[in-house]
């Protein structure tokens, strides 16, 4: 079957299969192999280029699954959807994915183009956000935690030295990269406000993303919500174009009347 299999003499010595050009057959249990086979069902909308791979996979476990697998694997179906403005990274290569995970696993550093500059980081982890592969390292000239985008490295090969992990702020990965998506150092919006929105909250729940809502009566609600500034919060609660009232605090007041402003003086010029 092409396994080759290493064999030692002595009381102690055996037989063990050994790594080689085909993969050894697997054991799953049937959780398992669910879990394996949906993970391949959904891993298209990961992007990496690696949708293709996934499918023939897929293909393959499903033809040596017992019937009564098959059955509960076909009855299930799974689409995935892009949420608005969320962008696969399809571009990345799966040759890039392993390589930076494998400096992850053996803790070495990484040496990479960003770009037209030339990083020295100590990778961490890889996380996906909205369709996109990112790289959470310690950048070694900078001196500092940073967030890469996969799909613009270019890892140079042989890797550098190893390394000690340093624990990732706070000790949550997927705290830390959301936090510094929404510009903060915690994982929460620097700027929060509240306004009375004049419709139902059933109108405006499917709209609030990671704000939270409060009916009042049936005609209007409560939303408080968050944003990297005080104009853009005022943008967001706008978008509802309804009449609203600001609970607070006074700098989300005082952020409606610079963009009103703003807004009078963009229709003034056309």
């Amino acid at each position: 079957m092409g396994y080759r299999i290493e064999a030692t003499m002595g009381p102690d010595g055996g037989y063990r299969l050994d790594s080689g050009a085909e993969l050894p057959p697997l054991l799953f249990d049937d959780d398992e192999a669910l879990a394996v086979a949906i993970a391949l069902r959904t891993a298209p909308a990961l992007g990496a280029g690696i949708g293709e791979a996934a499918i023939r996979a897929l293909a393959t476990m499903r033809q040596v699954m017992p019937s009564r697998l098959r059955h509960r694997l076909d009855t299930l179906e799974v689409t995935t959807v892009a949420r608005p403005g969320e962008v696969a990274s399809t571009g990345i290569s799966l040759d890039v994915l392993v390589t930076l995970a494998q400096a992850i696993r053996d803790r070495v550093t990484l040496r990479f183009e960003d770009g037209d500059a030339l990083r020295r980081a100590e990778p961490h982890h890889l996380a996906v956000s909205h369709g996109r592969w990112y790289l959470v390292a310690w950048d070694l000239d900078r001196d500092d935690w940073r967030i890469y985008r996969v799909d613009r490295l270019h890892p140079r090969i042989p890797h550098g030295a190893p390394f000690i992990p340093r624990t990732v702020p706070g000790g949550d990965v997927d705290a830390f990269v959301s936090a510094r998506f929404k510009g903060a150092d915690a994982n929460a919006w620097p700027c929060r406000g509240t306004v009375l929105l004049h419709l139902p909250a059933r109108d405006v729940l499917s709209f609030a993303g990671d704000g939270t809502v409060t009916a009042v009566d049936e005609g209007s609600c409560a939303l408080e919500a968050g944003s990297w500034s005080w104009g853009a919060l005022a943008a967001l609660f706008g978008r509802f174009e309804a009449e609203m009232e600001v609970v607070g605090p006074p700098e989300l007041a005082e952020a409606f009347a610079v963009v009103a402003g703003r807004y009078a003086r963009a229709r003034g010029s056309a």
